[in-house]
C-alpha cells in the first residue's frame, strides 16, 4: 500500500487506473439531525485537507440533504481534491436519469467520478437494471455525456445477489468498475461477502468498496472487538477503500489513526481476531442489514425504483 505525502495512504481503484484513499468518508452521517451543517462542512473539508480523497454519498440519503451539504463543502476549490461517488435507486432508464441529474445539481458539480446502483438487495434488481428500459442505459448515456466517469453497484443483503449482478452484467457485455459491500469481522462468519464475493471481484478487476466495517455500530455493541480492529480487518482485505461514517472530529481522527497504525495481519493474528467474533456472528445478530428490511430504504420507498417497463406491461395485457 503506497504512502501518499499526507496522512492517508492510497490504493488502486480496481482496474480504472485511479487511486483513492484507503479510507473513505461516508455520506449518510453528515446530514443526521445531530450534525449541524457547519460541522458537516468542517468534517468534509478537514478530511480532504488531511488526505482522504474518497467521498461517499447517495441520492436518497437524508432526503437529499447529504448531497446538498457535500456540495456546499466542495466549493472553494475542494471539488478538485475529491474522488466523488454517489448512488442512485432508479431501476428504469427514466428514473435513473432524473436521479443522476438531481445528484449533479445538489453536489454542485458537472461530473461525478463514480455513480453506483444502490441497494442491489433483490434477485430481480440485476435484471431490471439491464432490461431494455433499464437504468444501465441512463448511466451509459450520462457517462458518454461526461456527467460521470465510472459505474458500480452496492448491496448489503446477500453475497449471491452480488454474484448474480456480475453474471447479468457479463451476459450483457458490461464490466462494472466497482462494487460496494459489507466487509467486517462478523461478515466473515455469516453469509460472507468477504469470503464469496471479494475474491471474485479481485479476479475480475472490480474495485472493492468496503462498507459497514462496524456494522452501523452493531458490531461494537457485541464488545468482541474495537473500532480500530474493525477498520484494520477491512483494510487487511483486498479493498480499494474502506468507507466509514464520520459525524464527529474524534471519529475522523480515529479513521486516520487506523490508517496510520495498519499493518497486514499474520495468519495467526487473523485467526485470533476471527475467533473472537465467531460465536457472536453465527446468526447474523450484529448484521441486521442482512437479516431484516430495516436498512432497505427502497423497501419503504419502492417508487424510487421507477415504474415497471411499459414494454412488459403491454405484454402482460396481451
Amino acid at each position: 500500500m503506497p504512502a501518499d505525502h499526507n496522512e492517508m495512504p492510497r490504493r488502486q481503484l480496481g482496474t480504472t487506473g485511479d487511486t483513492v484513499s484507503c479510507i473513505g468518508m461516508g455520506g449518510y452521517h453528515i446530514a443526521l439531525p445531530s450534525v449541524e451543517e457547519a460541522l458537516a462542512i468542517r468534517l468534509i473539508r478537514s478530511a480532504l485537507d488531511r488526505g482522504i480523497t474518497f467521498l461517499d454519498n447517495c441520492w436518497d440519503y437524508n432526503e437529499g440533504n447529504s448531497e446538498i451539504r457535500m456540495g456546499k463543502a466542495l466549493a472553494d476549490g475542494y471539488r478538485d481534491r475529491a474522488f466523488l461517488m454517489t448512488k442512485i435507486d432508479g431501476r428504469t432508464k427514466k428514473a435513473a436519469a432524473l436521479q443522476i441529474d438531481e445528484s449533479l445539481a445538489r453536489l454542485r458539480t458537472d461530473r461525478i467520478d463514480l455513480v453506483q446502483f444502490h441497494e442491489i438487495v433483490r434477485f430481480d434488481d440485476p435484471d431490471r437494471i439491464f432490461a431494455e428500459e433499464g437504468a444501465i442505459h441512463a448511466a451509459l448515456e450520462a457517462k458518454q455525456a461526461g456527467k460521470l466517469r465510472y459505474i458500480g453497484f452496492t448491496g448489503h443483503k446477500d453475497p449471491h445477489i452480488h454474484l448474480r449482478m456480475l453474471e447479468v452484467a457479463e451476459q450483457n457485455g458490461f464490466h462494472f468498475d466497482t462494487a460496494q459491500m459489507p466487509v467486517n469481522v462478523m461478515d466473515a462468519h455469516f453469509r460472507s461477502f468477504t469470503r464469496h464475493v471479494v475474491p471474485e471481484m479481485v479476479r475480475r478487476g472490480v474495485g472493492v468498496l468496503a462498507m459497514k466495517s462496524m456494522g452501523d455500530g452493531f458490531i461494537l455493541r457485541s464488545k468482541a472487538v474495537t473500532a480500530i480492529e474493525c477498520l484494520h480487518f477491512a483494510l487487511h482485505q483486498p479493498t480499494s477503500v474502506v468507507i466509514t461514517g464520520i459525524d464527529r472530529l474524534e471519529v475522523l481522527d480515529q479513521a486516520f489513526a487506523a490508517a496510520r497504525t495498519f499493518k497486514p495481519f499474520t495468519q495467526q493474528q487473523l485467526d485470533v481476531l476471527l475467533a473472537k467474533t465467531k460465536d457472536a456472528a453465527a446468526r447474523g445478530k450484529y448484521e441486521p442489514f442482512k437479516t431484516s428490511s430495516l436498512f432497505d430504504s427502497t423497501a419503504q420507498h419502492y417508487d424510487w425504483l421507477g415504474q415497471e417497463p411499459e414494454t412488459l406491461r403491454s405484454q402482460l395485457t396481451q
